[in-house]
């Protein structure tokens, strides 16, 4: 049994949103009683006891769009790289690095980004992944790291015709394999998708190749419409818009989720919308891109599944509230926009994606739902109520002020020390390893 108590416990349950000195106990894996601190410890007197020190108590994050394949990027300096436009950075940058990554340095990149993910308070990640230089079983490689650090992965490979129709295969295969492992997991920690890149790199062939291997329970992870060139392909060489080309190939539905959907038009929000296809928005890459801002205000008032990601931009999903904040009041030029829709999406939104690949109630402190559970160090300046909340947390922290992190009720950081990793030997590992892929990509 585990107690986390003395902290004002924010539930995210409508029913009490709100406890001062508050506590969460957790029985094994499963949170069994949330109330006020001395009720909760003397209900648990032999409990395992942790001090929030009078800071928040609140459900852990989830981040619906990451990249793990991109941690080495961070300072890697790629010789000719001067990019004019979307496709030049996906060639240039991101197919660069991703051609060059062995199956060692896929672990180490998801072992990196699950130390970040820990630190920042995230317990449950929707992930992307890339390494056509290493594709059969570079999915198993991060389940791998997944389960040594203790966060819930849903995990997909990017299937694209750009490296030849082998690759694609492959990259079908690698999929499909997963998924059938993953549906046999019983401990509530993993899943899997039919990862897809986007449609201008995927042939009508390979479209009919996934689905005749994906199982029927997953549904696909997909960019689209992410660059105005997305759009442009398939215009050109389909006659038809994107989502109506997803349409056609049996894509959209329940189990699929949209990344980014920037260039969509109404008629392309109501399939999504006809479907209940989920949508996650990406602020920060989007506008580090150059891309564009996407149409979310919209698709959240239009009652589409649109939550919150980082696309590996960052793994702080406080840094992207903040962002996508501030992102769609300047492009609206509307100073009530984003209030509102955007902790929708962060801490709503994202819990009812992830319920559609776990069984267990996330996003949420009360009885019965999973022990993800995270304190954070803070100390409102302003009083703190059930009404103010999001305000107190978009003006007052970041994912650095997470000093304690539990996932399916197993303490994987306290005081800000991780308790499962020895850090130092995976930092250590992962800038050898990083130094020696910016050595094959510079010495092409």
């Amino acid at each position: 049994m585990l107690v986390l108590g003395n902290g004002s416990v924010i539930t995210r349950d409508a029913a009490c949103p709100l406890i001062e000195n508050g506590a969460v106990a957790i029985d094994k894996t499963t949170i069994c009683k949330v109330g006020r601190t001395e009720e909760i410890r003397s209900a648990y007197p032999q409990s395992e006891y942790i001090d929030a020190e009078g800071g928040l108590i609140m459900p852990a994050f989830i981040n619906a769009h990451e990249h793990i394949y991109s941690s080495f990027a961070r300072g890697l300096s790629i010789t000719g790289y001067d990019p004019k436009g979307f496709l030049d950075i996906l060639d240039g940058m991101w197919w660069t690095i991703d051609r060059n990554l062995t199956l060692h340095d896929t672990y180490l990149s998801a072992m990196a980004t699950y130390i970040d993910c820990i630190r920042n308070g995230v317990t449950t990640i929707f992930d992307h992944h890339a390494s056509f230089g290493s594709i059969e079983g570079s999915l198993f490689e991060i389940e791998k790291a997944a389960k040594e650090t203790g966060v819930r992965s849903c995990l997909c490979y990017e299937i694209s015709d750009r490296d030849g129709t082998d690759k694609a295969r492959e990259s079908v295969m690698e999929n499909a394999e997963f998924i059938r492992h993953a549906l046999k997991d019983d401990t509530g920690m993993i899943a899997g998708m039919m990862g897809m890149h986007a449609q201008f790199t995927i042939s009508d062939e390979t479209f009919e190749l996934a689905a005749a291997n994906k199982p029927e329970e997953a549904g696909y992870h997909i960019h689209v419409a992410e660059g105005i060139e997305d759009l442009h392909h398939c215009l050109k060489n389909h006659g038809k818009r994107i989502v109506d080309r997803l349409m056609d190939h049996g894509i959209l539905g329940e189990k699929t989720l949209l990344g980014h959907c920037i260039y969509i038009n109404p008629h392309e929000m109501d399939l999504i919308k006809e479907t209940d296809t989920m949508v996650v928005h990406n602020p920060e890459s989007n506008m580090g891109n150059a891309c564009g801002c996407p149409p979310t205000m919209e698709l959240v008032h239009r009652g589409i599944l649109t939550g919150l990601g980082t696309d590996g931009y960052t793994h702080d999903m406080m840094e992207s509230f903040k962002v996508a904040n501030v992102l769609h009041k300047h492009h609206l030029c509307d100073p009530n926009a984003a209030w509102s829709e955007v902790p929708q999406m962060l801490f709503e939104n994202n819990a009812k994606i992830a319920a559609r690949y776990f069984k267990r109630e996330l996003g949420v402190l009360k009885e019965g739902a999973s022990g993800d559970v995270i304190i954070v160090d803070y100390d409102p300046l302003t009083p703190l109520n059930k009404n103010n909340i999001n305000g107190h947390l978009v003006f007052g922290i970041t994912g650095r002020d997470v000093v304690t992190t539990v996932a399916n009720g197993e303490v994987l950081m306290k005081d800000r020390r991780l308790t499962k990793v020895d850090v130092e030997k995976v930092m250590a590992d992962c800038r050898q390893a990083a130094e020696a892929l910016a050595g094959r990509i510079n010495s092409r």
